[in-house]
């Protein structure tokens, strides 16, 4: 269960204690550890004895910069108490959000069920935990995210906007258009001071289809009853929402009842419009992404997202082995993905791929020639890749060939020899956005747990004098550089 939040100081009433600790940071020669920086704010407790946490200080130098012996306010500045940098390092802020729990056309055997997250989420993983608190409102969702980089210091004029959850394609188009038009109106009233949230949680306490998530008697393991398919329990837990929403599409498109911002719905018009004002908006949406399956990639698929605004696609590749796809019953073939790559790229879109080693009936060596394969061939060639080594979930089918002994997680060391081999297989105009899902270790059952194997990878590969090539791996970031040194 997540942590109440503490309630928001009375900046004046703690500004000398404030104050001297913002002073001393932003005075050292260079920017404070972490733990110096908690040492130092040990030196300063609250009269409760409570300590101070970073939002307050950056909350204190907003609000007294120029005063009290501080300097006065500049982006420089604040970046020394700045918290969790690396969220902003590439240049833009990521805001993600999770579309509601819905039927998945997938049947992956290594997909997790629980019903109360969209397909493949588990609701104790982080961005999951926030969009559930947030009732899977777009507008609450953009607002939170928005709020809390803002007190931890980090910029809110460029935002990357990334909306996952489930298929995509497989939600009614009134609820595509309405989920990213309300994604807009919380960027837009953020970057004018607004924060309609306390009224739309009143309305959503009435319309929120999570109380019957919560409630239901069928939940058991990771909120699913597993004598049902994902899909079945969705529809049995879901059934009166989704009735409901149904209707009101209905009769609101119809103009036969007027509508709230929950109702989800909203027009083309509406949305175009919010895509024009967001052109000169001081919080500007610079990239939108959506994730979908290859099999749900059509023509008319492509004009829908781009109409959308959407500048970027993640698409699960998983496997380009048919073999591999067929006994994970993927759905789809690599044709599939072959035909859903070159229609996005064909449309302007940048690819974000998805690629799954140690998936059922593939093997190390496998997995690293389907790694190479998928950059030799110039029909895939992604621009930026998730790589996820299989998990295994109870809720997944995949737990049942586990316990018949025909599929064991790859070790320690075999997945870093996978790995390794395929970050040193990574082309310089590709990015490695991610590597190993967040999924904590308390669901896994067995293979591997450590969320930071990329750096036990890098420190890897650092021992023997190598490096990936990929974008991230050789962006500035926060490295002291000399322009002469920089080269095109």
């Amino acid at each position: 269960m997540a942590r109440k939040p503490r309630p928001l100081l009375d900046l004046e009433s703690h500004r000398a204690p404030l104050t001297a600790i913002v002073r001393e940071v932003l005075a050292a020669p260079e920017p404070l550890a972490v733990y110096d920086l908690n040492r130092l704010v040990r030196r300063y407790p609250m009269p409760d004895g409570g300590l101070y946490k970073r939002s307050d200080l950056i909350a204190a130098f907003r609000a007294f910069a120029g005063q009290d012996g501080l300097p006065p306010y500049s982006d420089d500045a604040l970046l020394r108490l700045q918290l969790k940098p690396v969220r902003t390092s590439s240049g833009v802020t990521p805001v993600t959000v999770l579309t509601k729990p819905f039927p998945c056309p997938g049947t992956c055997i290594f997909c997790p069920n629980d019903v109360r997250m969209p397909k493949s989420y588990l609701s104790d993983e982080p961005g999951a935990q926030r969009a559930e608190q947030n009732a899977f409102d777009p507008y609450l969702q953009t607002m939170s995210r928005l709020t809390q980089y803002a007190q931890i210091g980090h910029p809110t004029g460029k935002i990357e906007v990334i909306v996952l959850g489930g298929t995509w394609s497989f939600y009614p188009e009134t609820y595509q258009i309405w989920f990213i038009a309300r994604i807009f109106d919380a960027l837009h009233d953020f970057g004018e001071g607004i924060d309609h949230s306390a009224g739309v949680r009143a309305l959503l306490a009435e319309a929120s289809q999570l109380h019957p998530a919560r409630n239901t008697a069928n939940v058991t393991l990771h909120g699913a009853d597993l004598t049902q398919s994902y899909n079945q329990a969705v529809q049995a837990v879901y059934h009166d929402e989704m009735a409901r929403s149904r209707v009101l599409a209905g009769t609101i498109g119809a103009g036969e009842r007027a509508r709230t911002v929950v109702d989800e719905f909203a027009t083309w018009d509406e949305l175009e419009a919010a895509h024009a004002r967001n052109e000169t908006a001081p919080c500007r949406c610079v990239g939108l992404v959506v994730e979908t399956r290859p099999d749900h990639i059509d023509e008319a698929e492509v004009v829908r997202i781009r109409r959308l605004g959407c500048t970027k696609v993640q698409i699960g590749f998983q496997s380009l082995n048919d073999h591999v796809l067929r006994v994970n019953r993927r759905g789809h073939d690599v044709a599939a993905t072959r035909r859903a790559v070159a229609l996005l790229r064909r449309a302007g879109f940048k690819i974000h791929a998805h690629w799954m080693p140690n998936l059922y009936g593939s093997d190390p060596d496998a997995d690293i020639a389907d790694y190479q394969r998928m950059f030799n061939d110039p029909d895939f060639c992604p621009d930026e890749l998730k790589v996820y080594p299989c998990s295994l979930i109870e809720s997944a089918e995949l737990m049942q060939i586990y316990q018949r002994g025909d599929w064991q997680p790859y070790t320690h060391d075999k997945l870093l020899h996978v790995l390794s081999a395929c970050f040193m297989a990574t082309p310089e105009y590709c990015r490695l956005t991610r590597v190993i899902r967040d999924i904590p270790g308390t669901d896994i059952v067995d293979g591997n747990k450590l969320t930071n194997f990329r750096q036990v990878v890098e420190r890897h590969l650092a021992a023997q004098g190598l490096r990936s090539p990929d974008i991230r791996a050789r962006e500035v970031r926060f490295n002291a550089v000399q322009s002469d040194d920089l080269t095109l």
